[in-house]
């Protein structure tokens, strides 16, 4: 019996057989032509991807829906990036063959994500890599690898491609298991999907001699075990049909309200990074959304994204959404989220440094585009606006000051608008936390940004995993910065919510509820959990002092 560990992406049980898939990652050489040659032989290759990658996005939309079809869209602009071209065709100049160059351009332009401390933005590396083996094997006339299953299996790999998990018979998977990867790889948003039990970052390889081996997956706890004895088996065997009839019987919370036995209500909103998200928050109960991460439309653009590009996808996600409320946080570029047209300078500690509503204070016309783009959007639903990393009440006044001339110059033109639409922040830096009483008197609504909070209160990197040991998320100093943040928005008269991975911690689902957090904000996969263990808490009973004091 082998036991391995690394991060839950879905929690669960699975129990079946091993199958190890292993890559050919060799660096491709071919017979060798001229230059010019090399040269068409990419644009040829390219052609054949993009239509390929066109293929595989219908292939997805009608096997895993249209939000993981997406990724087929953005893997086809991958291609046809000016930047990954230019670095091929440099290296074709300089004497390489195009299926070589395709791969190392792709493996230099991934290094640059991998450094990124966003977990978002290192998933993406595997997407760049993808693509330029996609490339790669066309210029090479080889055959796209596809994973073949005979019986219902585990798969475990170093990381999975888009195209091999759109590829696969979903019937026949029990689970994922990869040595890299994260919770925003394509392996984990499938396993989110469709509900697989599934291990990410297990750090090691599992060794060939364990492949049709019995291999047990607990997403709960993040433990991977290969061969296991027969009173391990057994355990986790019951410990299955127990979770399995646990996520049967959260089916009826299905459009019931989530309201503790002593009838204090919390709302259970989503957390997204797009529109498409939307339809997953739906599918999962999601009450609304509690923070649609705009940078992204940033980050996935080679300029500044237009007013116009803005409203049609904030839009789009608002009448999904039918009424519901979308809380639009506006962009936090900076830091681990680099956008190259922002030209930011390089910093020696940028967690600490130019992001977000900084930006926009040096450069006003960022906010003022976005916030004209969030506003028209209000006229097409529920809609709110949230700015992170506020330190100060000047801060806030001065976002309140560019909202007014949005709105005042939207009525010029005529266009309609909310003009009651709410303008929150989020409390992510302990400064906001130790003057949440005077943050409360200028904002609409506080949204705690936890893993942002935690970071910061406990002077530890959140993307440096070796001080996991060092940090607590309970530690009550964040916890007694929450409870103060609350206070002072209440006695305000207005609502606050937790948007970070806090949120979604069953084991302080009762501590949020008695301080009055008013809503949660998590991944769609996680609202029927939550909503079962707000049913069962009575916080009127709850001695707060325990966690924080």
């Amino acid at each position: 019996m082998t036991e391995y560990r690394g991060k839950s992406v879905f929690e669960g049980i699975a129990v079946g057989k091993l199958k190890i898939v292993r890559h050919d990652n060799a660096v491709a050489v071919h017979e060798q032509g001229t230059p010019e040659e090399e040269r068409k032989k990419f644009y040829a290759a390219r052609e054949k991807a993009v239509s390929e990658l066109q293929s595989l996005y219908e292939q997805a939309l009608a096997t895993v829906g249209e939000s993981e079809a997406e990724i087929f869209s953005m893997h086809a602009m991958m291609t046809e990036d000016a930047d990954l071209e230019d670095a091929v065709l440099a290296k074709i100049d300089a004497g390489e063959g195009a299926a070589q160059a395709a791969e190392e351009a792709g493996f230099e332009l991934s290094q640059t994500f991998i450094r990124m401390d966003d977990e978002y933005m290192r998933a993406r590396a595997v997407d760049v890599i993808d693509v330029a083996k996609r490339l790669s094997g066309y210029i090479l006339g080889k055959k796209e690898e596809e994973i073949l299953l005979n019986e219902p299996s585990i798969l475990a790999s170093s990381d999975f491609t888009p195209s091999e998990v759109v590829k696969l018979d979903k019937s026949k998977v029990l689970g994922f298991v990869t040595t890299f990867g994260s919770e925003t790889s394509h392996t984990s948003i499938l396993a989110r999907t469709l509900a697989l039990p599934s291990v990410v970052n297990i750090r090691d390889s599992i060794d060939m001699p364990f492949d049709g081996k019995t291999c047990i997956v607990d997403g709960f706890t993040g433990k991977v075990i290969v061969d296991p004895d027969e009173e391990t088996l057994s355990l986790y065997l019951k410990k299955k049909a127990e979770t399995d009839a646990a996520r049967e019987r959260r089916q009826a919370l299905i459009g019931q309200k989530s309201v503790t036995q002593d009838g204090r209500e919390v709302h259970i909103y989503c957390n997204v990074g797009n529109s498409e998200d939307v339809k997953a928050a739906l599918q999962n109960d999601g009450e609304g959304v509690g923070l649609l991460r705009s940078e992204f439309l940033y980050l996935e653009s080679e300029d500044y994204p237009s007013e116009e590009k803005q409203y049609q996808e904030y839009s789009r996600a608002a009448k999904l959404l039918e009424g519901k409320l979308l809380v639009i946080r506006t962009m936090d570029i900076g830091a681990d989220k680099q956008a190259s047209y922002f030209h930011l300078p390089h910093e020696e500690n940028p967690a600490l440094g130019m992001r977000s509503v900084r930006i926009c204070m040096d450069r006003p016309e960022i906010l003022y585009t976005q916030l004209r783009a969030i506003y028209r959007a209000s006229a097409d639903g529920n809609v709110a606006a949230m700015v992170p990393m506020i330190i100060s009440g000047a801060e806030v006044r001065w976002v309140r000051q560019m909202a007014e001339k949005v709105r005042a110059d939207l009525k010029k033109e005529g266009i309609p608008f909310d003009e009651k639409m709410q303008i929150g922040i989020m409390i992510e830096t302990p400064a906001a936390a130790l003057i949440a009483d005077e943050l409360a008197k200028e904002a609409d609504f506080f949204s705690i940004g936890s893993n942002d909070l935690i970071q910061y209160t406990l002077a530890a990197d959140r993307q440096n995993q070796s001080l996991e040991k060092f940090v607590d998320p309970h530690h009550k100093a964040v916890l007694r910065l929450i409870r103060y943040a609350a206070e002072c928005a209440h006695a305000e008269g207005k609502w606050i919510g937790v948007c970070g991975e806090l949120a979604r911690d069953l084991s302080l689902t009762e501590f949020f509820a008695a301080c009055g957090i008013d809503e949660l904000s998590v991944s769609p996969p996680y609202v029927l959990p939550l909503r079962e263990k707000l049913l069962s808490v009575n916080v009127s009973k709850t001695d707060l002092d325990k966690y924080t004091k």
